[in-house]
């Protein structure tokens, strides 16, 4: 009986690379394409997580997952080498904000933040520890000196139950200072998710919308600027 692992770890050599400028890789499927290059996860390791692969004996799944775990830690530990060592060009080159497939680049940093923090969960040193350690150095990177010191604050404060009926109310009386920064998150989320939200048709009012807005703004910013004239004459 064939072992369905048995290239696991060398598979990844003899794949093809795939041209990030075709169309078949839209951002939204990028990560789950089944011909993507090797990265931390061979593409055995990501058809077996994915279930498109379940031809495998119970040992061979702990087998696979073994060397899942393996290959995650030793690149953890790559991390400081990439860190001291990858020249400036090849990691601006990574991180390429014209790519057309940064949608799904930045998905994967998003969820790289959420994996780090929950695995951290328990760990010895806090994870916003550990975050403000890294920025810390960082800054020291760009600034070429250990003296260059940063204030980073990361919280996690859980969001209580919003009342819609109350953030309702707000809207209708006008009262948008009243909102707070969580009622607003949430409220968007929970329009966005409606089925009766229909972001076509709002888009172009929104647009009208926003236009007047910025003109009342501009008006008030002029009125603001001579009256202060006038007080300082």
């Amino acid at each position: 009986m064939t072992n369905p692992d048995a290239d696991a770890d060398t598979d990844a050599d003899s794949t093809p690379p795939v041209d990030g400028g075709t169309e078949a890789h839209q951002s939204t499927e990028l990560a789950f394409s089944a011909d993507r290059e090797r990265g931390i996860l061979t593409p055995s390791d990501r058809e077996f997580l994915l279930g498109r692969k379940t031809d495998y004996t119970e040992h061979s799944k702990k087998q696979k997952r073994n060397r899942i775990r393996r290959r995650l830690r030793n690149a953890i530990l790559d991390f400081t080498i990439l860190f001291e060592h990858l020249e400036d060009r090849d990691r601006e080159t990574v991180f390429n904000p014209d790519d057309e497939n940064r949608e799904a680049y930045t998905r994967g940093i998003t969820d790289m933040l959420a994996f780090l923090h929950l695995g951290t969960m328990g760990y010895h040193t806090p994870f916003k520890h550990m975050l403000a350690k890294g920025v810390n150095k960082a800054e020291q990177e760009l600034a070429d000196s250990e003296y260059r010191m940063v204030n980073v604050e990361f919280n996690v404060d859980p969001v209580g139950q919003i009342d819609v009926d109350a953030v309702v109310d707000k809207l209708d009386a006008g009262a948008f200072d009243d909102l707070t920064d969580e009622e607003l998150r949430a409220f968007v989320r929970l329009l966005g998710e409606s089925d009766d939200f229909d972001a076509t048709a709002v888009r172009s009012e929104m647009k009208a919308q926003m236009t007047a807005f910025i003109e009342a703004v501009d008006a008030a910013a002029d009125r603001r600027d001579r009256r202060v004239e006038e007080l300082n004459d």
